[in-house]
């Protein structure tokens, strides 16, 4: 009995923590946005990266994928850190909420694709 109450309790938190992260649905994946400019903040964390970059003096939030994919594909968080000038590519979220769900991004004269 105590075993599946666990087991139970465990599932619960689990849905829960996949409930809080948000989906890729809430963003339009049928207009490609490209931002360039140098980056305002940087989230070097889990579950993904997220950097601020600015355009038409609206700041935009920038979600980037894992950190583990990100530099197994050659992307070092030297290359990213604020005041680097960077390119990002992705799509803007639904609702109008500056931000973005980036597709890839070139830093340091590299581009890496992060989906």
């Amino acid at each position: 009995m105590k075993q599946w109450v666990l087991a139970l309790v465990g599932a619960v938190a689990l849905a829960g923590a996949a409930a809080a992260h948000h989906g890729w649905g809430s963003y339009d994946d049928r207009k490609l946005i490209k931002l360039e400019g140098a980056v305002l903040a940087l989230k070097y964390q889990n579950p993904h990266a997220d950097i601020v970059m600015n355009r038409d003096g609206k700041k935009w939030d920038i979600v980037l994928a894992p950190v583990s994919r990100m530099e197994a594909r050659g992307l070092k968080r030297e290359d990213i850190e604020v005041g680097k000038v960077v390119i990002v590519e992705g799509y803007a979220r639904k609702d109008g909420t500056a931000e973005i769900r980036a597709e890839r991004i070139t830093a340091n004269g590299k581009t890496v694709e992060l989906r």
